[in-house]
């Protein structure tokens, strides 16, 4: 763990500040988006609010206060996950993969939003606009790897519903089966295997390729 200085605590709460909002702004829109598609289960279980308690994980929650104390730039966790039942929406599976898609293009809302005085600061700001771009761009960079993390095609992330919605019904029926019992171990490993052995991270590369020009779009940088 590293020494807890001054500039480590105060980022080590800045990104806490930014998961905050992001991670139940995130589970809020795939609540608002299957109450609106004929669901109310999460707002029966009080989850149709920005409330950050509301969507407080204990399991997911710890590990992520553990990997930012780290301090390696890893983070790793997740909120409670939003309760829905798809066979009470309209309009089946493409349904079900519309409230999945909710939650990252919120975070991409997020980050568009941030964007945009990032931008204007960067234009007009003199050099005491160094510490508003720096957080700025930490939420942005945030919820951007918060999107694309979660469109991973792997449980439980959002991805999973979004691929078993795009195939055929055999095909989904085939591959929800598989991925129930094996899409949270390949999960992890492609999370652990690299950090424990070395090796390149697929994940990383993922970022690398995705996350990165996205954040280099919206930033202008």
């Amino acid at each position: 763990m590293p020494v807890l200085d001054t500039q480590f605590i105060i980022r080590l709460s800045l990104i806490a500040i930014i998961l905050l909002a992001a991670l139940p702004f995130h589970e809020f829109a795939h609540a608002l988006t299957a109450y609106r598609m004929g669901d109310g289960t999460a707002k029966l279980f009080g989850r149709l609010t920005l409330n950050p308690i509301v969507h407080f994980d204990p399991v997911g929650g710890t590990l992520l206060i553990l990997t930012l104390l780290t301090g390696s730039g890893f983070v790793f966790g997740w909120a409670k996950p939003t309760p829905v039942n798809p066979s009470n929406l309209r309009g089946g599976r493409r349904s079900d993969a519309l409230v999945a898609l909710a939650g990252p293009v919120s975070n991409l809302i997020l980050a568009t939003a941030a964007a945009i005085p990032f931008r204007v600061i960067l234009a007009t700001g003199g050099a005491d606009a160094t510490i508003p771009l720096q957080i700025l761009y930490l939420f942005i960079a945030i919820n951007i790897s918060l999107m694309i993390f979660n469109l991973i095609p792997l449980p439980p992330l959002d991805g999973s519903h979004v691929l078993l919605a795009l195939v055929d019904p055999r095909t989904s029926w085939q591959l929800r089966t598989f991925l129930t019992q094996y899409g949270s171990l390949i999960l992890l490993g492609l999370i652990l295997v690299p950090s424990l052995t070395g090796l390149p991270s697929p994940l990383g590369i993922v970022f690398e390729v995705i996350a990165n020009p996205v954040i280099n779009l919206l930033t202008g940088l």
